[in-house]
Formats: C-alpha cells, structure tokens, sequence
C-alpha cells in the first residue's frame, strides 16, 4: 500500500474450480479501515471470472456479499459437523459484517441458540450488533461483554472475527475460559495457549492446511505476526510440537475419512482463512442464474481482437 495503516491491504486469490463448475476466476480484496469515515465497507471486493479455456472474462461483480455469505457458510459447515446438538450460548469477538452473518449460520445451523455475548471496541458498532440480533432473532437474548474472556467462558460456539490491525491486539484464548465441547471458529488472528494443541486437550480442524503452509513460506511464521489460527499449528508442526496428523481438514471430515468428536465434551478449534475456490464457487453459482434470469449488464470487451 501506499500509506501503511491498519488492515490496509491488497490481496488477489486466484484459482480454477472444475467438476460441474469449470471455471476460472480471481477475487480482488482491498482493505483499508479509514474507509468508514468516507462511507465505504472497510473492504472493496470484486470477482473476475474468466473462461478456463479461452481465458477471456465472463463477468465481473461485487463480491462483498459473495464474501460475507461465504465466510458465514464455512463455519456453518463446522458446526453441523463439529458441534453438540445443544448449543444454547454463543460468545461473538468482534461485531462486524462478517459475525451478523456468522451468528446467522450459527442459528440456521443450531435454531435452540438462547444467548449471545459480544465482545467489541467501538460503541457504535456493538450498538449496531445489538440492534441486529434483536431485530432479526427476536427470541435471542442479546449482552454485551467487557472482555474475550467474558465472551468465550460459558459459550458452546465462539466466532472470533476481528480487524487485522496487528500481534498486540490478537484476541487471545486461555485453556481456563473455553467450555468443555465448545467449537471456537476463528477467520481472523488470534492468540491462544499452546499446551492445549500439545497434550491433545483442543482438536485442530483447518479448512486447508496446505494453504497456511504456502502462507508459512510466504509471509513468515505465526511468530512473526501474520496469519490465522492454523498457522500457529504450522509452527508447531515445524518444531516438532505436534504431529501433521492431529490437524484435521474440514472436507475430509464432510467426506467422512476423519471423525473428529469423540466425546460431548471435546473442545474443537476450527480454522477459516478464506479459500477461493469457495468464491468461485458462490460466484459462478450467480452468474449462471443472472444469465438464465437476463440481468446483469453486458459490455464489449472488443469489437474485434487487435493482437489476435
């Protein structure tokens, strides 16, 4: 970036999806947190897709929403796959876009939810989240906490999602707060005791560890302050605390080669670092039905190729 600052950002994710989707595309993220004073998401997010034959574009479209549904999908997945039939109380570490829509899969997913805790900096958008549970689930018992701790102790599901503003402010998870047979769902940094990991006492689930490990040699260890939750256990793997194969992955858990609850009380923590595949996915999804429906705005990218 230009001017460095908080969560401020640009990242491409490319990638090619095949079986019934066949398609190619790259999702352009940029991030910057003064973006609120001037009215704008703090991310601006665009969806290319692009013929995997030919490499011509196919469409282009907003992919804030696309992202948003997205990343509440994956979670939602976890839980129907990780969580206890009983969830009542869950604790939300920051109340942004992503989290309204998080609580919303969590809902969908476990409708006996009773209680949310939220945890947050800024007045104005814990007020915003308190207005948005009660008014979109009127039967949920909405509070707002003071601390992560408040906000993990007691809860069944936690979503930790926060502004990438820096190691100093990564919430953090002590073995002390987290509730026997709760999943932890972490799509952004976070801190957390190490022994846990070590002795077996928390079970890791990433959505694709390879990805954090291609993140690993890129950007740097956890150590160094980047990355999400499963780059910690890429550290740990690399020093020989923990074994690759105590990382589990959620598609082999959906494909049901890794069972990973074997008991009600066992503590699941649940990586997200955003795959794209899962945006071109959602992606071509939407520009197929916009092309069946006629919507959408057709432009000329040529009349004819000048370089053909």
């Amino acid at each position: 970036m230009p001017v460095d600052g908080p969560d401020r950002r640009f990242i491409a994710m490319p990638g090619y999806l095949g079986g019934r989707y066949h398609m190619a595309g790259c999702k352009w993220y940029g991030s910057n947190a003064e973006n609120r004073a001037k009215g704008l998401p703090r991310s601006i997010l665009m969806l290319m897709l692009n013929d995997p034959d030919t490499g011509a574009p196919l469409a282009l479209m907003s992919a804030n929403l696309i992202s948003s549904y997205r990343t509440a999908a994956v979670p939602a997945l976890a839980v129907r796959k990780l969580a206890r039939a009983d969830c009542r109380t869950v604790g939300i570490i920051g109340p942004g876009v992503m989290n309204k829509t998080t609580l919303r899969s969590f809902i969908t997913e476990r409708p006996m939810i009773e209680k949310v805790k939220v945890k947050g900096r800024g007045k104005r958008s814990l007020d915003a989240y308190v207005a948005y549970v009660r008014d979109n689930f009127p039967g949920v018992k909405v509070e707002v906490v003071q601390s992560e701790e408040d906000a993990i102790r007691g809860a069944d599901l936690v979503s930790i999602c926060t502004p990438e503003n820096g190691k100093a402010f990564f919430p953090y998870i002590s073995r002390a707060w987290v509730k026997p047979g709760a999943v932890i769902c972490c799509p952004s940094d976070v801190d957390t005791d190490r022994d846990p990991f070590r002795d077996g006492s928390w079970k890791m689930v990433a959505d694709l560890f390879g990805m954090y490990e291609d993140w690993r040699d890129e950007f740097g260890r956890h150590g160094d302050g980047t990355g999400t939750l499963a780059n910690i256990w890429v550290d740990m793997v690399d020093d020989g605390d923990i074994d690759r194969a105590s990382v589990l992955e959620l598609g082999d858990i959906v494909a049901g080669k890794a069972p990973v609850r074997e008991s009600e009380d066992d503590i699941i923590f649940f990586s997200i670092g955003g795959i794209p595949l899962e945006d071109i996915s959602w992606g071509t999804t939407i520009y197929r039905q916009a092309i069946e429906a006629g919507i959408g705005q057709r432009f000329k990218v040529w009349d004819a190729p000048a370089l053909a």
